[in-house]
């Protein structure tokens, strides 16, 4: 393969790493003494249109191939998941048109773009030492996200914590990962999967399964590996907790799915009810039941609406690992219309909550009190987050949740399959209705406090904000505009 075939499979990488360059070169040269208004405008147009250019070159161009040992694999399938993270990197840089935390506006946008590139290799990669410089690319673009507001010191509080227990994922991560290239000698998922085959579950290979879920675990921000992502939520510039929420949970849930259900094919054991089997299947049933339990528990006691959704993300990687637990085609397909659905609703729901914060000076429930009578629009579409996050039909949220716990009770149809973890799951989702109605009360039942801060959102960012809440209501009221390109999209791997 000749290095043009190879910039051609990697194309859509290559312009959202150039227009990083162009949109920090225009701020840098041309723009430092325009209003700051202006120069978010302007990155944030030159960030969308990269990405928007990016997501047309995958339409128009459909090569498919692979680069050397899985390091780039482009199908059907990652090129949706790219799309994707396009999409919400492209909502992410719209809703920061209104977030006046810094003046360094092209270095904000450009570390955007980058995390969005970590995110694409990663979702494009079947290779253990390109999985990992992926996780590292995106993970020190958001750390310096996070601290990217100097003027509050909770976002360099969130930033430090974010990356101390960063620091210590990736070392594990890279501990388990060289412990599985020591036992295969190989570093692409598929001859890692041949290699251990019939090896059954040695020492070492438990210990490697072990430390790909701790590495992984903190990046899905899943129970006991979610302690930095209440403050990175609350802590973060609201942008930047938005494509940490949104962006950085696709790219991870599906590299996670990769890694599991081809690297460790045929080490799955069982999570049946009584019928566990040593393997990673009974370890993430494990992890998703304490997701779901503390994540929902811990939101019920929360007082600002970005640590609540911090908790609620936490309870969201427990359900989203039952796509993964399935261990087959319809896990898949429900993994990504879940967690897809699931970033367009964060980032809606956090662009809100960075509206109030900005008029408030923070975004606890008592802020949001009587919103619906300062800002009615921003309202209705909070109340569609709300609702599609706890899972009310007909919104995505709910279509995510079915396809999800069906795929569950069907992956082992003669045991009724992980039907005690549905169970536990619709339970665990009854009672996140009670935090989420509990935003919903303050804004459309509470009154509105004397000398509350008026909430002003440019005509930009309401527009975003209505298209993303659009996108839930469609996506839910008809899935099959993306599930049923995800399940074609499967079908044609699976054929290749």
């Amino acid at each position: 393969m000749s290095y043009l075939d190879v910039l051609k499979l990697a194309m859509p990488e290559t312009i959202v790493s150039l227009v990083a360059l162009v949109v920090l070169f225009v701020d840098l040269v041309g723009m430092r003494g325009v209003e700051l208004k202006f120069r978010r405008m302007v990155g944030a147009s030159i960030s969308g249109m990269g990405c928007l250019v990016a997501v047309f070159w995958m339409f128009q161009v459909s090569d498919h191939g692979s680069v050397g040992e899985g390091i780039l694999v482009v199908d059907p399938l990652t090129q949706l998941v790219k799309q994707a993270l396009l999409v919400l990197t492209v909502f992410t840089a719209l809703t920061s048109l209104d977030a006046n935390f810094t003046h360094h506006v092209g270095e904000y946008f450009a570390l955007l773009l980058l995390a969005t590139v970590g995110m694409m290799f990663l979702a494009g990669s079947e290779n253990l030492l390109m999985i990992f410089i992926s996780l590292e690319l995106t993970s020190l673009s958001l750390y310096i996200l996070t601290a990217f507001n100097k003027r509050n010191i909770r976002s360099a509080e969130a930033a430090l914590k974010y990356f101390l227990f960063g620091g210590m994922a990736a070392a594990f991560t890279l501990f388990g990962l060289s412990l599985i290239y020591g036992l295969t000698g190989a570093l692409e998922l598929k001859a890692i999967a041949a290699a251990l085959k019939g090896r059954g579950l040695d020492p070492l290979l438990v210990v490697a399964i072990v430390m790909t879920v701790i590495g992984f675990g903190f990046k899905v921000a899943a129970v006991p590996f979610h302690l930095w992502a209440p403050d990175a939520y609350q802590g973060a510039p609201t942008p930047g907790a938005a494509l940490i929420a949104s962006g950085s949970k696709v790219a991870s849930f599906f590299i996670l799915a990769k890694v599991m259900m081809l690297g460790f094919a045929g080490a799955e054991g069982s999570g049946v009810w009584r019928g566990f089997a040593s393997g990673w299947v009974p370890l993430l049933a494990v992890v998703a039941v304490l997701s779901m339990m503390f994540g929902n528990l811990a939101a019920i006691a929360q007082s600002n609406v970005k640590r609540l959704l911090a908790y609620s993300a936490v309870a969201h990687a427990g359900y989203a690992l039952l796509g993964v637990l399935s261990g087959n085609s319809q896990g898949v397909s429900s993994l990504v219309y879940y967690v897809i659905t699931y970033g367009l609703t964060l980032v809606g729901a956090f662009a809100v909550a960075g509206a109030v914060e900005d008029g408030a000076g923070d975004a606890k429930l008592s802020d949001f009190a009587g919103l619906c009578r300062r800002a009615p629009l921003l309202s209705f579409c909070m109340m569609i987050f709300m609702l599609s996050l706890a899972g009310i039909p007909p919104l995505a949220g709910f279509f995510g949740k079915f396809f999800l716990f069906t795929a569950a009770v069907g992956a082992e149809p003669k045991n009724l399959g992980l039907l005690w973890l549905v169970v536990f799951a619709v339970a665990m989702s009854a009672v996140s209705l009670y935090y989420y109605l509990q935003v919903l009360k303050q804004i459309y039942v509470t009154d509105t406090p004397a000398g509350a801060a008026p909430v002003k959102a440019s005509a930009p960012f309401q527009v975003g904000v209505a298209l993303l809440a659009v996108g839930v209501v469609v996506l839910g009221c008809m899935p099959d505009l993306l599930v049923g390109r995800i399940v074609e999209a499967i079908k044609e791997v699976a054929l290749r």
